[in-house]
């Protein structure tokens, strides 16, 4: 509530990770008590108030409003430290294990964050974003087309979001049928796309809940693959059954490389070993240490996801 004496408040925006100190000075004036002066807050553009009920009875209003930036970007700083964090994780897990860290890519997975949050890991060094739905997607890559990013799907693929895919995404990590494989091979043509990457989304779990072929069914879609023009199949991916310590999903990582390895033994990545897009941020270095060459990392770099409502 309002007094007689002077007041001064700041308030935080919370837009695109910058704060605005708002200052003003409310004086009484008893003799303009008749004409009901209003505070408008909502004119104070950018910021946020806990409450928007500001009649002064009566009162003259001086505002003396200054914005100015924050100082560091908290946001950004926050961001920033969260993915330097995981990525000197995974150097020290390769070196440990005699590997480059150069040979893994850390996928950021932007899902339920906005494209201002995106922009902010791109200027903190991410080049690779991770999304799940393609709807999502199209309000997020256009926006930042331009950038530096690599645009990975690791989400389900439904067959009538192939052409919207193949327009948006760089790689596609969850191809898990020879039907939308033709599907993704099509869309490429008629969006004159020379080609597609693509890893084949392996249920090594047996799980009703996810996608992906099961590992007795991977070579017959691996030769469905080689016969689509334009799809260059890369390597595996799987999403195994989530377990709070790490070391329970170790067998899974390692049976994907096992089926990655006889994959390049048989010749299906030419003179490359073929990527493994595997681990999270629960478990990315058991992966990392079973062979990852791509981690899928999410919370450990954004923090909580958003989720809405």
């Amino acid at each position: 509530m309002w007094t007689d004496n002077s007041h001064r408040a700041s308030f935080k925006s919370l837009e695109n990770g910058y704060r605005s100190s708002v200052s003003y000075t409310i004086r009484w004036n008893q003799e303009l008590a008749s004409h009901g002066k209003q505070l408008d807050h909502a004119a104070l553009k950018g910021c946020r108030f806990e409450s928007r009920q500001s009649y002064c009875w009566g009162c003259f209003v001086i505002f003396i409003v200054e914005f100015r930036m924050a100082e560091p970007n908290e946001a950004a700083a926050g961001l920033r430290e969260r993915f330097d964090r995981v990525r000197e994780k995974i150097e020290t897990v390769a070196r440990r294990c005699g590997r480059e860290p150069k040979e893994i890519t850390l996928v950021a997975v932007s899902k339920t964050h906005p494209v201002s949050v995106v922009r902010e890991a791109l200027g903190v060094g991410v080049t690779d974003f991770g999304e799940n739905r393609v709807q999502e997607a199209e309000s997020k890559i256009p926006a930042l087309r331009y950038e530096t990013a690599r645009w990975h799907l690791i989400g389900h693929l439904q067959a009538n979001k192939a052409r919207r895919a193949v327009r948006l995404f760089d790689i596609v990590h969850t191809l898990d049928s020879a039907s939308l494989a033709d599907r993704l091979d099509r869309a490429c043509a008629e969006e004159h796309r020379a080609e597609l990457p693509i890893l084949i989304q392996v249920d090594l779990a047996g799980e009703t809940t996810k996608s992906g072929v099961s590992a007795t069914g991977l070579s017959e879609l691996v030769k469905a693959v080689t016969e689509c023009s334009r799809l260059r199949f890369q390597g595996l991916m799987t999403l195994p059954p989530f377990f709070e310590d790490g070391e329970q999903v170790r067998p899974f990582f390692r049976r994907l490389r096992e089926l990655r390895d006889e994959l390049q033994v048989a010749g299906h990545f030419g003179d490359r070993r073929g990527e493994l897009s595997m681990g999270m941020s629960h478990d990315f270095e058991v992966a990392t240490e079973e062979g990852a060459t791509i981690v899928r990392v999410g919370t450990a770099i954004f923090g909580e996801r958003i989720h809405k409502p």
